[in-house]
């Protein structure tokens, strides 16, 4: 079966040129293998897998400092901007873009491709307030602050109710919700994960509890963000989130039928094996 290729604008999409990011990006070089004749480096290393995506975002998007802990997720550039570029065809007439980042985490990803590839404005929500504090560092570091704002989430059972203002008018929201319903749920997926890898020790992209799981998991956390954009409805043309469970989309646009949803879109996002999709509503 062919693996089916990242978005069509999507910078990665013919992989990587291991002697670029060596030249440019020379702290990469301890890191680079070779396996089956090609250069590249072992995905099941945390530390190799860190420096390869800070490689990507210096190279590629003039992303020149991107510190944060190792107890953080360490975001896969190529599938984090994919988001951006379907983003992109679903707002293609929009001139002046703000955009909401719920649940943007330490690495503050999505803003930083946003605003490099398309110069979008962002407003990002998280409820850990150490997260905000390593993506606060990184917006100064790279002299982004007019561009990315960051307000804090006070109240975990909420999603969009607490960080919205009364001027808010966003063109569009997104969101990578939790996964999972418990942390246990979450070890016994990295143990899987882990043995898939063959790497016994570790998470190979990290991550904590705020951004793994979520009491309910991704179906609540859908529902209670579905349930809260019904109650602010104008405050976006269109609200969006990742959903990783296809049984999910069902539920949501069920759902979104008896809240008033005018229109409902799901965009299928495949990177490698990887089946994902981006589930886009407005009322």
């Amino acid at each position: 079966m062919e693996k089916k290729a990242l978005h069509k604008n999507n910078i990665h999409n013919k992989g990587y040129d291991f002697k670029v990011l060596q030249e440019k990006y020379p702290k990469i070089k301890e890191f680079v293998i070779e396996k089956y004749g090609k250069e590249t480096i072992d995905f099941s290393n945390p530390k190799a897998v860190k420096e390869f995506n800070k490689a990507l975002l210096s190279v590629y998007y003039n992303i020149n400092t991107w510190e944060f802990s190792d107890d953080n997720l360490c975001p896969p550039i190529p599938g984090r901007v994919d988001y951006i570029h379907y983003l992109a065809d679903l707002i293609r007439k929009e001139k002046e873009v703000t955009v909401l980042d719920i649940g943007t985490g330490a690495t503050c990803i999505y803003p930083l491709l946003g605003n490099a590839v398309y110069n979008w404005s962002f407003v990002a929500s998280d409820i850990d307030l150490d997260s905000l504090d390593s993506a606060q560092d990184i917006i100064d570091d790279n002299n982004l602050d007019t561009k990315i704002k960051l307000r804090q989430q006070f109240k975990e059972e909420h999603v969009l109710k607490g960080i919205l203002e009364k001027e808010d008018s966003f063109t569009v929201t997104m969101c990578n919700p939790p996964f999972y319903k418990s942390a246990e749920e979450a070890r016994g997926a990295n143990r899987r994960k882990s043995r898939n890898l063959g790497n016994n020790a570790v998470r190979n992209f990290s991550g904590n509890s705020n951004e793994l799981w979520y009491i309910g998991g991704e179906k609540a956390f859908l529902h209670t963000y579905l349930y809260e954009s019904s109650q602010y409805p104008t405050v976006s043309k269109w609200f969006t989130s990742l959903v990783s469970k296809k049984e999910n989309v069902e539920s949501l646009q069920k759902s979104g039928k008896k809240l008033g949803v005018k229109e409902f879109k799901v965009i299928p996002m495949t990177q490698g094996n990887k089946v994902t999709r981006i589930v886009c509503w407005r009322f």
